[in-house]
């Protein structure tokens, strides 16, 4: 009940004649370590059958997120939450939500939060007579982290800028959905400013900082989300550039089409997680209380991102 208060103060706030930009965060918020947990444990339950694009199990996961943005105030941004993926054989969909920002100027600005949504299905051969690859770190850690942010955001609007939360389909395919909504949304003028996503975050690295960011090197964002989270919670990863992850997550097409940031989030750092596309990949695993605590430090760094002056995230090599 508590993490909703402010949301009720903020609307009377507005109701009783308070500029929109004058609204303030809560000093402290408090992600529900429960609600991690329940859709976590949704999203990766045997139901779901693993949420292969284009398969029953991901259309029941994409009516949960579509819930989910409904309840808190997260509005289509096309006529609808879905958007058709063009280049997918079976229907398939990138599930996109929109906060408008609250300032008249800046709100003409985006920032993608975004992470993808199918995994790889059910499997010929497994473990036992456990054939479903769950994708609980892949990616229904990130899938919950972008819920509960745009919670947060669809609750509060607090944000300058406009914020689209993206579901991506079939990036086990080869990025297809996130390629499809770059092209789309280059096409139609969108205006991106930088694009965030949240890819395998549900188990803990050994390491002085939280998470990595791919593409380091390339641009100040760790930095600034560093100084907007006041601590050392965003690191350089050396297998994330010998591996090349910038270009194998939906941070990618954004780049490509916008030529702005756009880049990837993720605690899986090769060591600390076994069961990369198998069936092993089980909610059980994943630790809940990481989880909480790494979504609830992005909070203020994508609202100091929105809310800046300026457009503060740049690249640093060009």
């Amino acid at each position: 009940m508590k993490k909703y208060l402010y949301a009720v103060v903020c609307c009377c706030g507005l109701i009783f004649g308070l500029n929109a930009q004058a609204v303030q965060a809560p000093e402290k918020y408090e992600v529900s370590a429960d609600d991690v947990r329940e859709t976590l444990e949704y999203l990766a339950s045997d139901e779901l059958e693993g949420r292969d694009s284009g398969s029953p199990g991901i259309e029941k996961a994409a009516q949960y997120i579509e819930q989910v943005f409904a309840a808190h105030g997260v509005k289509p941004y096309f006529t609808s939450y879905r958007d058709t993926l063009e280049n997918f054989k079976e229907p398939a969909y990138n599930i996109v939500g929109y906060v408008e920002g609250n300032d008249p100027e800046l709100k003409d600005e985006f920032i993608i939060i975004g992470g993808h949504y199918d995994h790889i299905g059910i499997q010929d051969t497994g473990e036992g007579d456990d054939v479903i690859a769950n994708g609980a770190n892949d990616n229904a850690s990130g899938t919950t982290g972008v819920l509960e942010l745009a919670k947060y955001f669809g609750d509060t609007r607090t944000n300058r800028r406009s914020l689209l939360f993206v579901l991506f389909s079939a990036e086990e395919k080869g990025l297809l959905g996130s390629r499809h909504l770059a092209r789309k949304l280059r096409a139609d003028k969108f205006n991106l400013y930088t694009m965030v996503n949240l890819e395998m975050i549900g188990v803990p690295m050994q390491a002085d900082y939280t998470a990595y960011i791919t593409g380091y090197e390339d641009t100040n964002m760790a930095d600034k989300m560093n100084a907007y989270a006041g601590k050392n919670l965003i690191g350089f990863l050396p297998k994330a550039k010998e591996f090349q992850l910038f270009k194998r997550s939906d941070n990618y097409p954004f780049f490509l089409e916008f030529d702005v940031p756009a880049q990837t989030v993720c605690t899986f750092d090769f060591t600390n997680f076994e069961h990369y596309h198998k069936v092993g990949d089980e909610a059980g695993l994943m630790d809940i209380e990481h989880m909480t605590s790494f979504i609830s430090d992005m909070i203020p760094i994508l609202e100091k991102m929105a809310n800046a002056d300026s457009e503060e995230i740049t690249f640093v090599n060009k």
